[in-house]
């Protein structure tokens, strides 16, 4: 190793240990340190390449370091940064405008904050307020955030039962996703709100059927409740649409959105019509971040570059790309390729920790896990073919050379069952 190859090592080392000491020790670290990104790519420390397919859980839609974003960051930073939102502000009420633009019809009110868990606190209180009602029907393998209030929605026991009984979802009925009979049952006149993810991230990659969100949405007008629709994962172009619910031709009463609508900036809102707005009393709900100045120049740069450079379509067609490449991978370890645009897993016959190990040391791809079973895809739309060609044949090599026995490895690496951390 040269003299600035080792130089390198140290810095890394003393980073990664910084991290180690002082971190809250919540998360399993992986052993590398990523120092820049651009486009569908990020780099170490070290210099090397990897293709992303994490991009933040799904927040890099737009791609790392977008130019217009960056600039954009840089002349508001300038200007001016918080500003509550009692105080109007310019670059609010801009980014409010894009945003309802794009917005299914009827969703012309906006609660802003800074993370999909905080939308889809609003969400909470904003249905309770314009029902009357408290009891929410919710969905197995769904996952709607960590705080105690977002958690009651969450299906996954082991992240609840840590915290007892202050996460209350006694009025929370979970279902089976997809099941309308189940769905059928479950809405009655004292729901206050049905929430669903259009496509479960983290239950698996799931698409859930156009008939089911359509059914979703004629019990919810019937029995007077809303119909509530998770978008934090699958909105701003992710699934090949700016968001899941066109594909079943859906507008709901409301949509939690998060992750890529500030291209990296933290940010979160509750879009709902006037009149679950109009319902929620002053001062019902706040945020003191939420709305500030940077995060909406950052948004609107972000929405307006979506729109531009067509990155829906771009992300039907790479998504339609890539899942055909990796139907054709010939493996007897591979269960099912299933997704919508460029929100893809791949459920595997036995764990895919190792595999996803591999592909980060081995390959320089990164993908991370949805259920034990599944390595989920959520690159970029920015992301080419050639790098759609790279991840395929990287991700076939690990199936060929891995022992599904070393998952010890794969655990002191640090990769275990991800979930997203809002």
């Amino acid at each position: 190793m040269t003299v600035q190859g080792e130089l390198k090592q140290a810095n890394a080392s003393k980073w990664l240990q910084a991290e180690l000491q002082y971190d809250s020790g919540v998360y399993n670290k992986h052993q590398v340190v990523m120092v820049r990104g651009q486009g569908a790519t990020v780099w170490d420390e070290q210099g090397r390449s990897y293709i992303d397919c994490v991009a933040g859980y799904g927040v890099a839609n737009i791609g790392h370091s977008h130019p217009d974003v960056v600039r954009a960051i840089k002349e508001q930073a300038e200007r001016l940064i918080v500003m509550p939102q009692t105080l109007p502000n310019d670059k609010r009420a801009e980014f409010l405008s894009e945003l309802v633009s794009v917005l299914p019809q009827g969703l012309e009110r906006v609660f802003l904050c800074n993370s999909g868990t905080e939308a889809m606190e609003a969400a909470k209180k904003f249905a309770i307020t314009a029902t009357g009602r408290q009891r929410f029907v919710s969905m197995r393998r769904g996952f709607s955030g960590r705080t105690l209030g977002a958690l009651a929605f969450t299906w996954e026991p082991k992240y609840r039962e840590p915290f007892g009984d202050a996460v209350d979802n006694r009025n929370v009925d979970f279902i089976t996703y997809g099941n309308v009979e189940e769905l059928r049952a479950a809405v009655t006149d004292q729901t206050a709100a049905v929430i669903l993810e259009p496509v479960q991230g983290e239950g698996g990659v799931r698409p859930a059927s156009p008939e089911f969100i359509q059914e979703a949405r004629r019990l919810t007008r019937e029995k007077g409740a809303l119909l509530i629709l998770d978008e934090i994962q699958t909105g701003f172009c992710r699934t090949g649409k700016m968001f899941a619910c066109e594909h079943s031709g859906v507008i709901p009463d409301g949509m939690t959105l998060a992750k890529a609508m500030a291209g990296g900036v933290p940010v979160g809102a509750f879009a709902m019509t006037a009149e679950v707005a109009d319902r929620m009393p002053k001062g019902g709900h706040g945020t003191t971040f939420g709305g500030n100045p940077l995060a909406m120049a950052a948004g609107v740069a972000a929405l307006r570059a979506m729109k531009r450079e067509g990155m829906a379509e771009q992300a039907r067609e790479k998504g339609a790309y890539f899942m055909e490449k990796l139907r054709a991978i010939r493996s007897p370890k591979i269960r099912e390729v299933r997704g919508l645009g460029l929100m893809i897993g791949v459920e595997l016959k036995e764990k895919s920790a190792p595999y996803i190990t591999a592909l980060e040391h081995e390959e320089g791809v990164l993908t991370l896990a949805a259920t034990p079973l599944v390595v989920r895809f959520l690159p970029p739309v920015t992301i080419s073919k050639e790098q759609i060609d790279g991840v395929v044949a990287a991700f076939e090599r690990v199936l060929n050379g891995v022992n599904p026995r070393e998952g010890r490895q794969a655990e002191l690496a640090g990769v275990r069952e991800e979930k997203q951390t809002e």
